[in-house]
């Protein structure tokens, strides 16, 4: 059974706006935001059917063309070039940001004292490698020890 019953869906049916209509909208805005509100000399016969469409739909009833009320809610995005938005990035930086920069710096001298074994943490570790290079060198000696044994012992039963 179709959806509204047996007398059929009540709802409008979809308007999809084709994607050459969309395109022409956007170059005529486009134009018009490059002019400055003026309208283009040489654009073509379509590009002037549709401002006049836009003009007709910008065309307010009653007093509302007479009022203009400005919305801060709806405000249109404008789109910025790079070099722009570089002129008019802010120079001081944020507190996360400062705060992250801090502390990179902080661990980049942490690790140089570190480095050059000036930290007490680094003292700790070079203490804890003497102490395993001393033992595994007893070990290395010891193995020697045996090895020489061994050998001493084969030579013996040998003769």
């Amino acid at each position: 059974m179709p959806r509204g019953g047996k007398k059929g869906h009540k709802g409008r049916s979809k308007q999809f706006s084709n994607p050459e209509e969309i395109d022409r909208q956007m170059r005529a805005q486009r134009e018009k935001e490059e002019n400055g509100g003026e309208e283009p000399e040489n654009s073509s016969e379509s590009d002037k059917e549709s401002s006049d469409d836009e003009d007709c739909e910008q065309k307010r009833k009653g007093v509302e063309g007479l009022i203009e009320i400005e919305n801060p809610n709806r405000i249109s995005q404008k789109n910025k070039k790079v070099p722009e938005l570089e002129a008019s990035a802010p120079k001081e930086l944020s507190r996360r940001e400062r705060e992250e920069i801090e502390k990179q710096r902080a661990k980049e001298r942490y690790m140089k004292l570190h480095l050059e074994g000036k930290t007490e943490q680094a003292r700790a570790d070079l203490a804890r490698l003497a102490i395993i290079k001393k033992q595994r060198e007893e070990a290395a000696k010891k193995r020697e020890d045996l090895r020489k044994e061994k050998e001493v012992e084969a030579t013996k039963a040998k003769r």
